[in-house]
């Protein structure tokens, strides 16, 4: 995909998207150059610190499909995803849709680009639904008509954060979205979290990382040690293995690039 006069009205190809980025990594084709320039600028910053970003973002994603089927048949079916980005393979409807048919799911983003191929990827499935919503505004997504039509915050509910939380520099306010989430949620719903985490001292390559998030609408791009992610899953009880990299959380053989950091990933329940 390039050039202006194919994006959709309102996506600004000039300037790199998270989304498009993530996207990217992820090998998908919802791209633009500006995207995949910087993209490649952080590939090879994260290569140079011992990472793969690329690795990263597979491994993140095999941790949502795995949190997502693990709740759906422990009976969840009610599942909200906030910063959900564009869609890719195992989305978190087509899991809990496979394991609990009947679930309800939305997805939570402000990119328009997000939002264009989301609609019309789900404009035939009732099960799903797309909201514009601010992460940095949890009253306003809590209480979006697209949320509130199909999720019943008295029944359990999954609340994913994954691979977002880290575009909210301030610890004391990721702290409280997700507090905001978490409180409006019934007992027996889960917080479903990660986080980039490429080790407690990560080095001068993820501070360039940083330097090139910052030309994005997000603005900035934040570390955080093992602690720091524990503590925004303050209030619930984490489910086995704990907080572990994504690569571990309940997987039945390890990948043979375990070594290489990744995210972390937790997923826990509200009393």
């Amino acid at each position: 995909m390039s050039g202006p006069e194919q994006a959709p009205a309102g996506v600004d190809t000039t300037v790199p998207s998270v989304a498009r980025m993530y996207d990217y990594y992820l090998m998908g084709k919802d791209n633009y150059q500006v995207d995949r320039d910087a993209a490649e600028k952080v590939i090879a910053a994260s290569r140079a610190s011992g990472t793969d970003i690329r690795i990263a973002a597979r491994d993140n994603r095999g941790f949502l499909g795995r949190a997502v089927r693990t709740l759906a048949e422990a009976g969840v079916r009610q599942f909200l995803d906030v910063g959900a980005g564009l869609p890719t393979q195992e989305n978190v409807h087509q899991v809990a849709l496979r394991h609990a048919p009947g679930s309800r799911v939305v997805y939570v983003d402000n990119d328009p680009m997000v939002l264009v191929h989301a609609r019309a990827l789900l404009a035939d499935n009732p099960a799903t639904a797309v909201v514009e919503g601010d992460l940095h505004d949890p009253a306003s997504v809590l209480g979006h008509p697209g949320v509130v039509s199909r999720i019943d915050f008295a029944e359990p509910v999954a609340i994913v954060f994954c691979a977002v939380l880290q575009f909210v520099p301030d610890e004391s306010e990721a702290a409280a979205i997700v507090a905001a989430f978490r409180d409006r949620a019934a007992p027996g719903s889960h917080i479903v979290l990660s986080h980039p985490f490429p080790g407690e001292r990560p080095g001068e390559a993820f501070e360039e990382i940083g330097q090139i998030y910052t030309k994005t609408p997000s603005g900035s791009f934040t570390l955080r040690g093992r602690a720091s992610v524990g503590r925004l899953l303050a209030g619930t009880e984490l489910l086995d293995p704990g907080l572990v990299p994504v690569q571990s959380w309940r997987r039945d053989e390890v990948p043979p690039d375990f070594t290489v950091p990744s995210y972390l990933g937790g997923v826990g329940r509200i009393g």
